[in-house]
């Protein structure tokens, strides 16, 4: 009996100090939940936090209770390209995706490269696209044979090869999963929100964190709105009623994606970024700054950023530092400490100490290249803008061709453009000879284009140049009247 007694005491002595272990063990950092909202063709002066006339409640509200970036940066200037740098964290140039990608075009963002899904889906997350896609043909065509978002890391999709078709209302372009769906009823923006939702609703292993890439069609044109919506901004021209409608509708499925996981406890760890693909196409929606959509000036590149992640508890945060798209893949491995994708050498820096307001140094200066406007290139130094012309006068086709893949190759600087965007966020006064670092900025971006021109992806079986060709200037014009 006595024996007994002591085997049992032993036992209740051992369970005890399991506990007292188990308590002394640091608990395990639960794994973000992440979510990217990515409007297309938004301009840095359209959301109401950033200044613009349209309702943006919502979108504002992420703002307030998060972080705003003054200069953050899409990766590129249009589409498909800029879309690529945000899910690999390298330069569009390298990867090749040099412009928009036109329907049956064999460019693509290739099955090597290796997207933020694919790294996310290796930690445990469950993951999943809605909305544009602009990477490849969506959905797969033999003739072509070009990755799906399945083969890029995403274990659902919803989406479009481009835009929403023939308008954001009614749209008969939704593919889903590799199966086209024909018409879908309502708003495009409105659709992605609701499957986004229902696929957080029927998502097997909700214990798993999720992923979610979210990339609303508005307000690329063609765009069509609620008339309700489009009725409050009727002191405007029906265009712009229609445009500034498309922004409000934006905000609304953004809001109903920020309730339901509210409604469902998620929200608290579940990094959002919101933010657009480049720059607006109409010059009232860039908030004062140079150019528009395509041009790799300010008004195509500068765009809104928003950070939402209430464990950072930076609610009313502003933030100067300039960041952009290639900076999301690193700052995602540095949240999860992991590293990031082997054998890539990524263009963006992790900004988590930007983010908590801790001591930040750029590894890689940022920079945009577009061979079909002028400047074609640009880098970002410090406060410091650099852009280099080449002032070539041949005559180019919209689409990405054949000749546009040796003049990206050849191409050289032949003037440059210096900017001031501490004072002169319009990029009015060029600095370039006047600043006493001038060499050295115009060397930096020398070295870039050599770089772009070394390791950019080379694209054979490129179609020949149809009809339709213009200089540079004539393809897309704006103005400095806003």
């Amino acid at each position: 009996m006595k024996d007994q007694l002591n085997i049992v005491l032993i036992l209740i002595l051992t369970a005890l100090v399991g506990c007292d272990s188990a308590k002394s063990q640091p608990k395990k950092a639960e794994k973000p939940n992440i979510l990217l909202l990515i409007a297309d063709d938004m301009g840095y002066g359209d959301i109401g936090c950033y200044g613009g006339v349209s309702e943006t409640p919502n979108i504002d509200q992420l703002a307030k209770d998060g972080i705003l970036f003054t200069d953050f940066y899409a990766a590129a200037s249009n589409c498909s390209p800029s879309r690529a740098g945000l899910l690999t964290g390298i330069s569009p140039a390298k990867l090749g995706m040099y412009s928009y990608r036109p329907v049956n075009h064999p460019m693509h963002l290739r099955n090597s490269e290796v997207t933020i899904a694919e790294v996310l889906k290796g930690e445990g997350y469950q993951t999943s696209h809605f909305g544009k896609w602009h990477l490849g043909c969506l959905p797969q065509d033999p003739a072509l044979n070009q990755p799906q978002p399945s083969d890029q890391g995403f274990d659902y999709s919803l989406g479009t090869e481009n835009n929403a078709k023939p308008t954001h209302f009614n749209p008969v372009n939704f593919v889903r999963n590799g199966e086209e769906l024909g018409m879908q009823q309502g708003y495009a923006c409105q659709i992605v929100a609701d499957d986004a939702i229902n696929w957080l609703e029927d998502r097997q292993e909700k214990t798993n964190p999720f992923f979610m890439y979210v990339a609303f069609q508005e307000p690329h044109a063609i765009v069509e709105s609620p008339p309700e919506l489009v009725e409050k901004y009727n002191q405007y021209p029906k265009e712009d009623a229609e445009y500034l409608a498309s922004i409000e509708n934006i905000d609304l499925a953004v809001g109903k994606i920020k309730d339901y996981l509210t409604e469902k406890g998620l929200l608290e760890n579940t990094l959002i970024v919101f933010s657009s693909d480049n720059g607006s196409y109409r010059q009232a929606s860039n908030g004062g700054l140079r150019a528009v959509k395509s041009y790799v000036y300010e008004g195509g590149i500068r765009v809104p950023g928003i950070v939402h992640w209430p464990k950072l508890k930076k609610s009313g945060t502003v933030i100067n530092e300039a960041a952009g798209f290639v900076d999301i893949m690193p700052t995602i491995c540095d949240i999860l400490k992991i590293k990031t994708p082997k054998n890539k050498e990524l263009d963006g820096t992790s900004i988590l100490n930007v983010l908590e307001g801790k001591k930040f140094e750029r590894q890689n200066p940022l920079y945009w290249y577009f061979y079909r406007t002028s400047p074609e290139i640009a880098m970002r130094v410090g406060n410091r803008m650099i852009l280099g012309k080449d002032n070539d006068t041949v005559l180019r086709t919209h689409p990405f061709t054949a000749p546009d893949m040796a003049y990206i190759k050849e191409m050289d600087i032949d003037s440059y453009e210096l900017y001031d965007l501490a004072n002169d966020i319009g990029e009015e006064e060029n600095l370039d000879g006047k600043d006493a670092k001038s060499t050295y900025y115009q060397g930096l971006l020398a070295n870039k284009l050599k770089e772009i021109q070394e390791k950019g992806y080379l694209w054979e079986d490129l179609p020949e140049p149809q009809t339709g060709k213009r200089v540079k200037t004539e393809w897309v014009k704006y103005t400095r009247e806003q």
